[in-house]
């Protein structure tokens, strides 16, 4: 029984990221940006600690970005209308994503700049 629960735990949740993937393009540009990261860094050979980094901070981008589309969600389901409070709660939970992929590109940048250097 617990066994069961668990995998339809992970099923709600891919079922979840399916959702985003198809409904906010912003995710969408989001996944393409992690792949052309994970191959740069592949083909740039980064560390094992850069690959940390990298991987942390694609894990933090995508989080924040299905959390927007969850809030966003919710407000949605429980008014229609344009409300102020509805749109400041829908604007800093997109705000909260811009900070956290400015800061992953910023991140990116001090971790790519000298492997690019060099060649």
């Amino acid at each position: 029984m617990v066994y069961h629960k668990r995998i339809l735990s992970f099923k709600y949740a891919l079922d979840g990221i399916g959702i985003a993937f198809k409904e906010e393009p912003n995710f969408k540009l989001h996944i393409l940006i992690a792949l052309a990261v994970i191959l740069l860094s592949y083909l740039l050979k980064i560390t094992r600690i850069e690959w940390m980094i990298v991987i942390t901070l694609i894990g933090f981008v995508l989080s924040l970005e299905l959390a927007n589309k969850a809030i966003e969600e919710i407000i949605d389901s429980f008014t229609e209308e344009e409300h102020p409070k509805a749109k400041l709660a829908k604007d800093v939970s997109a705000g909260f994503v811009l900070v956290a992929a400015i800061t992953s590109a910023a991140a990116g940048i001090i971790i790519f700049i000298p492997y690019i250097w060099t060649i």
